[in-house]
């Protein structure tokens, strides 16, 4: 007996949920059971309620405190016929993102193509659409403020970073590898801001000094702690021992704590003719706390790793350093990824404690401003706190999204 295979027209087609409308979703998701029902109800009158107070609130406040200290907010009290500075180097820095993008997706793509696995680049349109916070901000900005500057510097850097992102697709890859342009991007920003009849570090402040902590503290802190995590594995006793000390006496230490060691008793540690500044101080305060935690990050990579990894390596005559560069550090790296976003973030919000030190960043500024003669008593911290909260809640949330895209695409805690 021969069985004829059914044609492909005569098969019945699997259900999707490609042509489901609106209500059939809401049935399922929304109202599936009496309880999905009765919490749909709560969460659709609380998410209301809210949205009403919050119109209501953004139509009754005064902004004009935001209007007349809007670059105190951005960069404290940094010359304001020196602003362009900031601003071009925003922009540079966008330029650099785009081409370390750049960079990061034409390797991937290149080897997507030596496997044989066909991969495309992301739109403009879909590059825009994953910073649509920083648009809403420079939006709300220019609505509320009627300050034009900051909108177009945010909106200036996002186009050219996506110009950039767009424009090298056309570039073999494996030119943009020697880092010229990035150098000389980087070069440019230090002297646009420092260099040149610029400004000294002592005079940042606003959300301009938090992201220069924060991102000047990552580049820092994560050497450190690789370098750390690495040394708390090693099987020379004394350079273990070291590095538990340090992570643990370091982790045991509140943040504030080494901001007002490193503020008023760093310089007891150094020699006369070394004096760094205000700044700087914070930023090696910084540095060596981020770097005892992202210790502890990496140490757990490392250790999910498997040893028939190691085994491997070893099998066929790898060096211990080549096999730890090569096949276990990527792999922990990988699975750190949402611990160690986690503590970027975190050092993000953490920066607002240089207050404590008397720096002058957004958050001391929000309440600074508030004792402005024509504010004063006004009670308007209502209006002010709220903004440096925005401000950071943006940063934190892009940090994340992203991070969950890098995720997705290595396929992390995934088999």
């Amino acid at each position: 007996m021969t069985v004829t295979p059914a044609r492909p027209e005569d098969r019945m087609p699997l259900p999707t949920s490609a042509g489901r409308g609106v209500s059939e979703w809401a049935r399922t998701h929304l109202f599936r059971t009496w309880y999905d029902t009765l919490l749909t109800l709560m969460f659709g009158v609380a998410f209301a309620g809210a949205t009403v107070a919050l119109i209501r609130f953004v139509g009754a406040a005064d902004f004009t405190i935001l209007r007349r200290n809007l670059a105190l907010f951005m960069v404290g009290r940094f010359p304001r016929d020196q602003l362009w500075r900031p601003a071009v180097a925003l922009i540079l820095v966008g330029v650099f993102i785009g081409v370390m993008a750049a960079m990061t997706v034409g390797s991937a793509i290149a080897k997507a193509a030596e496997s044989g696995i066909p991969m495309t680049r992301s739109t403009p349109w879909a590059v825009l659409r994953r910073f649509w916070p920083l648009v809403a901000v420079a939006a709300f900005i220019l609505t509320l403020t009627r300050t034009i500057g900051p909108a177009v510097t945010v909106l200036a850097t996002l186009g050219a970073g996506v110009g950039v992102f767009m424009a090298a697709a056309r570039i073999p890859w494996r030119l943009l590898r020697r880092g010229w342009l990035l150098l000389l991007a980087l070069l440019a920003v230090i002297y646009l801001v420092l260099a040149g009849g610029g400004v000294n570090w002592n005079g940042w402040g606003g959300l301009h000094l938090n992201l220069f902590l924060t991102v000047a503290g990552i580049l820092f802190a994560f050497p450190l702690g690789l370098l750390l995590a690495l040394g708390r594995r090693s099987s020379l006793p004394v350079v273990r021992w070291l590095s538990v000390s340090y992570i643990e006496l370091i982790r045991g230490v509140p943040l504030i704590t080494l901001l007002l060691l490193g503020a008023f008793a760093l310089g007891f540690f150094l020699p006369a003719a070394l004096s760094p500044g205000q700044v700087i101080r914070v930023l090696i305060a910084i540095t060596l706390f981020e770097a005892a935690y992202i210790a502890e990050v990496v140490r757990g990579g490392l250790q999910s790793v498997p040893e028939g990894q190691v085994e491997a390596a070893q099998s066929v005559g790898m060096p211990p350093w080549k096999t730890m560069r090569l096949v276990v550090l990527p792999q922990a790296l990988r699975n750190t990824i949402p611990a160690m976003v986690g503590q970027f973030i975190s050092l993000y919000k953490d920066t607002s404690l240089v207050t404590v030190v008397g720096m002058f960043d957004v958050l001391r500024v929000s309440t600074a401003v508030n004792s402005q003669p024509d504010f004063l008593a006004k009670g308007l911290e209502s209006v002010t706190l709220p903004f440096a909260a925005l401000l950071f809640w943006v940063g934190s949330y892009v940090m994340s999204r992203e991070a969950r895209r890098l995720e997705k695409r290595l396929g992390v805690g995934e088999r």
